[in-house]
């Protein structure tokens, strides 16, 4: 029982840390797509498009 227990724990927590480096990717993506951009309109244009 004690096994299962330690099991569960060991797949909890390596399932937090593969969701937390999948937020990770998403988050350095989203910021090269934002930089890109960016530098694509140039510093003098507007930071946002509405």
């Amino acid at each position: 029982m004690l096994a299962l227990i330690a099991l569960l724990i060991v797949l909890a927590l390596f399932g937090a840390g593969f969701a937390l480096k999948a937020l990770w990717i998403v988050a350095i993506v989203a910021l090269v797509l934002w930089a890109v951009g960016f530098l694509a309109r140039g510093a003098n244009a507007s930071w946002y498009r509405w």
